[in-house]
């Protein structure tokens, strides 16, 4: 099923992110955990392509079995940073053959010994390169993008990334999933003026529950993240007890669900981290919400 299709549902639902694993010994293991986030059938399973697209041939296979097996609709991550236009059409010929219809086209981070290389030669340097590739391909996939709810690493100011972001959804987003969050009013005000840019299409924000203390510097890391006042406190307060801040993250991160349903949100999409554990609690707190 469509991810677009999902999304005209008027009920709250629940979604998980997973990835794949760096290594081929790791990979029962992985495939493992992703199933068992498969069994609470969550309204859709999204898997990241990992850094350099290394780990993309795994990425396909577990978005496959999700699909197949636990019959979750699954997207399939792809970057395109790099790349040659052989490598990335051979990729969406393989998505394709394996029958998943929803790509979430991404950029992708710069490889670290690419920084400084001449970028002029490059097949795609933005999502919206592949985006444009996609629609060319097979107008028939259904694709998602990325957003930030404060702004973009690399953009100048929020105007600018919104002023982008519009191109990318005007080549042929159907969707877009946001980087993680610690503050709902940031997102309010993001959709606000998203909307009054004139970007219509479907959000889905992302939530990361943080449930140990090594994963705030990363968290912060990957998305520049506000971190608002009462999470410091409840790091401060239980982060040296590891499961008081298991316990305190899911609650957390469910406060926060249960914000944007009841301000109108319908899906909510959860980056799991592979832990089954933490997607199972946090539906549980959710179950009489999002089974209505």
């Amino acid at each position: 099923m469509k991810i677009s299709e999902l999304l005209k549902k008027d009920k709250p639902m629940l979604s998980f992110e997973v990835f794949p694993p760096k290594t081929e010994t790791a990979f029962e293991s992985v495939k493992t955990a992703t199933e068992e986030i498969a069994k609470l059938h969550p309204s859709f399973m999204s898997v990241t392509y990992g850094a350099g697209g290394g780990t993309s041939k795994y990425t396909l296979e577990i978005a496959k079995n999700i699909k197949d097996r636990y019959n979750v609709p699954s997207i399939a991550h792809l970057t395109c940073v790099s790349s040659t236009k052989e490598t990335v059409r051979e990729k969406i010929s393989e998505i394709k053959a394996a029958g998943i219809q929803n790509i979430m086209a991404l950029r992708g981070d710069i490889p670290a010994n690419l920084e400084s290389a001449d970028r002029s030669g490059w097949d795609y340097r933005h999502a919206i390169d592949l985006i444009c590739e996609l629609k060319e391909t097979d107008p028939d996939f259904c694709i998602g993008g990325a957003c930030y709810p404060e702004i973009h690493p690399e953009s100048t100011d929020q105007k600018e990334d919104i002023f982008y972001l519009k191109e990318k959804v005007d080549a042929g987003c159907d969707f877009l999933t946001t980087q993680m969050f610690f503050d709902n009013n940031l997102l309010y005000n993001f959709l606000y003026k998203i909307r009054e840019a004139g970007i219509t299409v479907p959000i889905i924000p992302g939530i990361m529950p943080i449930t140990n203390t090594n994963q705030i510097e990363r968290a912060i890391k990957l998305s520049g993240s506000f971190i608002p006042q009462r999470f410091k406190s409840l790091v401060d307060k239980f982060g040296s007890d590891p499961d008081a801040m298991k316990q305190a993250g899911i609650a957390y991160a469910t406060d926060q669900i249960i914000d944007l349903y009841a301000n109108g949100i319908t899906n909510v999409h959860v980056y799991s981290m592979n832990n089954p554990d933490v997607a199972m609690k946090i539906q549980n707190n959710l179950s009489c919400i999002i089974n209505k």
